[in-house]
């Protein structure tokens, strides 16, 4: 299917894809980046999945999730009557749990259930009995427990049945997963599960304080943030997913079940702007955790407890998503240098205090590292924020949000009374600041370019007025968003950059689509430049994009009309929420929180 046709689930610890037709394709236990036990989103019906729906696998008819919850609920109408499935994953007490109910609205009508487990990412065949009516498999470490009101019939390496539902009724199914060493967890009252898992999602969202125009968009993505937070930990992965490609059929396919540095804090910067300071502070103690020891070693990415290594292997039994391979797992990217996360970062940590965060010597202390390390680098060329495997280039994006370090670091000296050098972090910044002016910026174009002495444009320059580098009313600014309406727009949809034959920047092959942060971005900058129309006309386009249940990829694929990429993806959603803020504010300049 295509991926607007998925919706999520979750239990801020691990994330299942739901299909329109019914078909949980995605699932990995008992975290994000666990191998998976469903693959078939990467691969075939071979390589695992769980359907369950109306028989003839005809797709729903209409799905929602409960408002203000990440309950799914799927109807099918068919000659017989009207059946729906209620899908969730209840906040986590031991083991993750899979609750499907089916509940039968209208009549009577027949359902069909075929289950495939597959452990690691579906290559393990597991071994399946029966134990007091109920089914488990076990490979290895893994062991699930399926509870069906149902019995279910093997053959063929899966397990099937078929039923009927009438009105009224609701049968609840629950797949439930545990070290394959210990004894069979209890089992959960579903209903209840339900009422609970329901009153959590409500009660956190009512904490929103958001009340602009878009409220429902900016609700569905802040609950889809939350789920991809990782509760025990208070880490923050990009996306649920891996290997979703950004070309179809292409090599351009990521594994994003990890945590970013920068991805995180502006999901930060999104929750925190709409109320939510709790995040923040689990955040920074994950971040202290992962960070601790020296300042050198640090990461653009870790593992959702703070795992250093991830490496990249290719998994060759998957076909990937309309044959687009490799799948990967892990991501080779965390040995990259990307100066910009240090700016990321300690804006992150400054917007947070801002708005109320307690404050925290050892966190100082940590920044003070950090800020030490930026000193001596910031000069450097890096591979910048888009992750280029092509040559290190002195990227303007990267220089600014060394800018942006500095520039934080002194206001922190100066709002709460933090101590450390100021006047050399003032000296240095207003340094970093001439030199982008002089070497990142084309006076015959009137733009600012990719990098230093590069005739391309790039989507991360209109960062610039974002972070505070410049005003937004700028002629630098404004001739840097002209140059890049001009030459990176795609069907109105702006890319990240030039990809050609002749532009080996990222030193892959293949083309992508529009990535949708970048028009985000190019919403709040056309706000704060007082081109609120232009900006809410593109907003909405953007939104249009979201499919029925309010999700997006990492990119909308213009030749295709199709999202691509991770999905759903944290980097989508953030911007969504900032452009909201941008278009509801009265004042040009309360645009963005990434302005402090």
């Amino acid at each position: 299917m295509r991926l607007e046709d998925y919706a999520l689930i979750g239990d801020m610890q691990s994330a299942a894809l739901v299909g329109r037709d019914g078909s949980i394709d995605w699932l990995c236990m008992p975290r994000f980046d666990s191998p998976a036990c469903f693959s078939s989103l990467l691969g075939s019906e071979r390589n695992g999945h769980w359907w369950l729906g109306p028989t003839g696998r005809k797709h729903a008819d209409r799905r929602r999730y409960r408002p203000d919850t990440l309950i799914l609920e799927s109807e099918w109408d068919t000659p017989t009557g009207t059946v729906r499935i209620i899908d969730f994953m209840p906040p986590r007490d031991r083991n993750p749990d899979v609750v499907r109910i089916v509940e039968g609205v209208t009549g009577s009508v027949e359902v069909s259930t075929v289950l495939r487990v597959r452990f690691d990412y579906g290559r393990i065949v597991p071994w399946v009995r029966r134990t007091n009516g109920h089914l488990q498999a076990i490979g290895g470490p893994d062991s699930v427990w399926l509870h069906a009101p149902v019995p279910l019939k093997g053959g063929d390496y899966a397990h099937r049945a078929t039923f009927t539902v009438k009105a009224g009724e609701r049968l609840p199914f629950v797949f439930t997963w545990h070290p394959s060493h210990e004894e069979m967890p209890p089992a959960i009252d579903c209903e209840e599960q339900l009422a609970e898992t329901e009153a959590y999602w409500r009660d956190w969202m009512a904490r929103c304080t958001y009340e602009g125009p878009y409220k429902e968009a900016v609700k569905r993505s802040l609950i889809t943030l939350k789920a991809l937070t990782y509760a025990p930990t208070g880490g923050i992965v990009a996306a649920p997913t891996t290997s979703l490609p950004e070309d179809l059929g292409g090599v351009r396919n990521w594994d994003y079940r990890f945590c970013w540095l920068r991805d995180a804090t502006l999901t930060l910067d999104a929750l925190i702007s709409n109320g939510y300071l709790e995040e923040a502070a689990d955040w920074r103690s994950w971040l202290l955790r992962a960070i601790a020891g020296r300042p050198q070693d640090l990461q653009i990415m870790y593992g959702v407890a703070g795992e250093r290594r991830l490496p990249e292997l290719r998994l060759d039994w998957l076909d990937g998503y309309e044959d687009s391979r490799p799948v990967r797992i892990g991501n080779e990217a965390v040995r990259q240098l990307q100066l910009d996360v240090y700016g990321e970062v300690m804006n992150c940590l400054f917007v947070s205090r801002s708005r109320g965060l307690a404050p925290d010597d050892r966190a100082w202390t940590i920044q003070r590292q950090l800020l030490d390390y930026v000193e001596e680098h910031w000069d450097e060329p890096d591979e910048g924020l888009w992750e280029v495997r092509g040559p290190r280039r002195h990227f303007v994006h990267s220089k600014v949000m060394c800018w942006a370090a500095l520039d934080r670091a002194v206001k922190y000296v100066e709002r709460f009374g933090r101590t450390g050098p100021v006047e050399k972090w003032r000296t240095l910044r207003d340094v970093i600041h001439r030199e982008i002016c002089d070497k990142g910026y084309d006076d015959a174009r009137n733009t600012f370019t990719q990098s230093y002495g590069s005739s391309e444009l790039d989507a991360a320059l209109l960062m610039i007025p974002m972070v505070g580098f410049l005003p937004a009313d700028d002629p630098r600014v404004l001739g840097t968003v002209a140059a890049i309406e001009k030459q990176l727009l795609s069907d109105g949809f702006v890319l990240r950059y030039p990809i050609a034959e002749d532009n080996d920047v990222d030193g892959l092959p293949g083309g992508e689509g529009a990535f949708l942060a970048c028009s985000f971005w190019l919403v709040e900058v056309m706000a704060m430049q007082g081109r609120k129309e232009e900006a809410a006309e593109l907003f909405e386009r953007l939104l249009e994009l979201r499919n029925d249940v309010g999700l997006l990829a990492e990119e909308y694929d213009p030749r295709y009309g199709r999202l691509v990429g991770n999905f759903p993806q944290a980097f989508s959603h953030v911007p969504l929420v900032h452009a909201a803020r941008a278009l509801s504010s009265p004042l040009a300049g309360e645009a963005g929180v990434t302005t402090g």
